[in-house]
């Protein structure tokens, strides 16, 4: 009975009517129910927890951490990561925020910090949320392959706190209400991700005009002394996306994540390299970008480009009603005069053709030449070799 006692449940833990029940049950206890409840309430009645005020040197630490909440993107509430962070001395934040808290957007968020603030820290502190820690926790945790290789290009010292020990990284857990309450609200209302990170930044640089009780200057000034201590960035910059090396397949598309996305025909069958970040997916052949997609976060879907396709669809021309490419990316009013041409099929490959390169134009003379009356300069010309010859024979 011990042994399962040992093992504590938040949510299925003992009241004192239950430890009353049990030790009546299982011990013969002839107390009474309120004897019970008086010392439950005097085992709960705990001192107070003490801390440790703590205190950073100059361009040390840099505190992390990950919050949710919600926006409007063109009209639709949606939900969206905010990854915020703060330097331990000056309290500069930094918030960012993503659709996902992935590995992807955790990697870009510390290049995006870091490029800001033109430096890097000596050392990170963070929680132990899977994004960064594979296994353990505190100074037993092994961080995930990709935040092991981010740490080691900025040469920062990646600490991770204790679990349930919020106090280890105090400044940052105010910061993640602090962004809901001042940055988010009223609920930001942008038409995407990069006008919203946009505001962001700017409510983060007004922060700098703050001045906190005990400190000795402004957030702003004392960031300006900071960033003057921090280490220097490395020579180049951290590849932050996820890669793989893919096979093109019969349909012309290469798997990342779970979702499918096209590239042009011609590279149906080769080998590519697919790099994923937090916005957008891009795939590479031979060093060269063949084809970018913002990514979709939906689940075993397919993402066309319609131009990928022409090159099909001029040659197979009866497949373009019921081909995918067309349907997910021409509007109804074009999908709607295809289908009144259906019968042309010439006609329904100009129509795609005028959907896809609208502004493509014959240029037959794009140079405006001047004529030039060249008369005058002719007998300029003449005169000048009649009077040499004469000249000429003079002598």
């Amino acid at each position: 009975m011990a042994e399962d006692d040992a093992e504590h449940l938040k949510k299925q833990s003992h009241t004192a009517k239950r430890i009353y029940d049990r030790l009546v049950e299982e011990t013969g206890f002839s107390g009474g129910e309120s004897t019970v409840r008086a010392k439950v309430h005097e085992l709960k009645n705990v001192a107070p927890k003490a801390f440790i005020p703590l205190q950073f040197d100059v361009g040390e630490a840099m505190q992390v951490d990950w919050g949710e909440a919600q926006v409007y993107f063109s009209g639709k509430k949606t939900k969206i990561y905010i990854f915020c962070a703060r330097l331990c001395y000056s309290c500069r934040p930094f918030v960012y925020a993503y659709h996902k808290q992935n590995e992807e957007s955790f990697l870009d968020a510390f290049v995006r910090i870091f490029d800001a603030m033109n430096g890097v820290p000596k050392k990170v502190i963070f929680d132990n949320g899977r994004v960064a820690v594979k296994e353990g926790f505190g100074k037993h945790a092994k961080a995930q392959e990709g935040y092991t290789h981010l740490s080691a290009h900025y040469s920062f010292k990646a600490v991770f706190c204790n679990p349930a020990e919020g106090h280890e990284k105090g400044l940052v857990e105010g910061l993640v209400g602090w962004a809901r309450r001042n940055i988010l609200v009223p609920v930001p209302k942008v038409a995407n991700i990069t006008e919203l990170n946009e505001l962001l930044v700017k409510r983060c640089l007004v922060y700098e005009n703050h001045s906190i009780k005990g400190k000795p200057a402004t957030v702003g000034e004392m960031y300006l002394t900071e960033k003057s201590l921090l280490q220097k960035l490395p020579g180049c910059r951290f590849e932050t996306a996820k890669c793989a090396n893919v096979r093109v397949n019969a349909f012309s598309t290469v798997k990342f994540k779970t979702n499918n996305y096209s590239v042009p025909v011609k590279y149906t069958g080769r080998i590519v390299g697919v790099k994923g970040y937090p916005e957008s997916v891009e795939v590479f052949y031979n060093g060269e970008l063949i084809a970018k997609h913002t990514r979709c976060f939906g689940h075993n879907q397919s993402i066309y480009t319609l131009e990928h396709y022409m090159p099909l669809l001029d040659t197979r021309r009866r497949a373009i009603l019921d081909a995918a490419p067309v349907k997910q990316n021409v509007p109804k009013e074009v999908l709607e005069e295809l289908r009144k041409n259906s019968n042309n099929y010439s006609r329904m490959v100009e129509i795609l053709h005028d959907f896809v390169e609208p502004n493509k134009t014959d240029i037959k003379d794009p140079v405006k030449i001047i004529s030039v009356d060249l008369s005058q300069y002719d007998r300029l010309c003449l005169g000048r070799e009649v009077n040499s010859y004469e000249h000429a024979l003079s002598r």
